[in-house]
């Protein structure tokens, strides 16, 4: 239901269609209320280290979490000792939670036990992001990225990065839920566009897949092996035809099914669906309980131009931010 709920919303958001008038009188009262919320966030709370917020003006999908494990990767390798702030959007527990190995997704949330596993950097889940990056600088973490961080502004930051999805950039220009924007788009620092579609000004940021990995973590096939037969695929996530065209892209025949974001797998979910099943990884960390017997993760890599760190990095300077390699 949900599901098919975004799907309608969808078409028209993105289609060029009039926005339902309906729909644009209740766009009224969440602005309203937007802003409400916005000014009972208090002024931003100051952090002894390096802030930067990664996120998007509006729902679903755009790439952030892919962005952020290069974010997380990039300033590794500089020398600093990042850390992960992050609500969980979508898990089931209430309280902190410091994502460990063996942490249950539905206390961390499904994005930020990815971020974990690929990252190895602490990851902070916390629906109060001011106490989240508080418990990571007392744990050592010299740099902070905030994921999903431009709604909340209550965590103080020192940069801003947002994330635009080339095709659908902010769909209609209007407000939820009669367009797909939380907030009316104002400048930040970079802005990143997943796929095709840059702009001057913007960076452009592609998805490389990787070789697909069975979900006990055994078996490792490149996805040429899959090409030869029809495939199934899952995607609860928040653009789901996006995952399925590039697997077509990459040869496959692929039978789709999409799923709500943050959907919480069951093993009925893949009932009549040809094997293999391929998903993203973001789905495969809910899935690895299910009994699955021929299923498997594609793993995606940010593929950004170097020219984007550079500047990042330049940004950060002109603020007073240096790698700890260079002080």
């Amino acid at each position: 239901m949900k599901a098919g709920l975004e799907a309608w919303l969808g078409e028209r958001w993105y289609s060029g269609q009039r926005p339902n008038p309906l729909l644009v009188g209740i766009e009224a009262l969440y602005a309203r209320a937007a802003r409400w919320h916005r000014a009972r966030q208090g002024p931003p709370v100051a952090l002894p280290v390096p802030v930067i917020v990664v996120g998007n003006f509006t729902v679903g999908g755009t790439g952030k979490t892919p962005l952020c494990i290069a974010l997380a990767e990039h300033f590794r390798r500089r020398g600093f000792r990042p850390g992960i702030v992050t609500r969980g959007h979508g898990r089931r527990s209430r309280e902190p939670v410091r994502v460990a190995a063996g942490t249950p997704v539905d206390a961390s949330g499904d994005e930020p036990a990815l971020l974990f596993a690929r990252t190895g950097v602490p990851v902070q889940v916390d629906a109060d992001r001011v106490a989240a990056a508080r418990a990571l600088v007392a744990d050592g973490c010299d740099l902070l990225l905030a994921d999903d961080g431009l709604q909340h502004r209550r965590l103080g930051r020192d940069l801003e990065i947002e994330v635009v999805d080339g095709q659908r950039r902010h769909g209609n220009g209007h407000l939820l839920p009669a367009g797909p924007l939380r907030e009316p788009p104002r400048p930040t620092a970079l802005r990143v566009v997943n796929g095709p579609g840059a702009r001057g000004g913007e960076w452009p940021m592609g998805l490389l897949l990787g070789d697909a990995v069975s979900l006990d973590g055994a078996q490792r096939q490149p996805l040429a092996r899959f090409a030869s037969a029809d495939v199934g695929a899952v995607a609860g996530i928040g653009n789901p035809a996006r995952f399925f065209a590039t697997l077509e892209a990459a040869g496959l025949r692929v039978h789709g099914r999409a799923f709500a974001d943050h959907h919480r797998f069951v093993a009925r979910d893949f009932a009549g669906l040809p094997t293999p099943v391929l998903m993203t990884e973001k789905d495969a960390v809910k899935c690895r309980g299910l009994g699955l017997a021929d299923a498997w993760a594609v793993p995606v890599r940010a593929d950004l131009p170097p020219e984007f760190f550079h500047a990042l990095d330049a940004k950060l300077e002109a603020l007073g931010v240096t790698a700890p390699a260079s002080r």
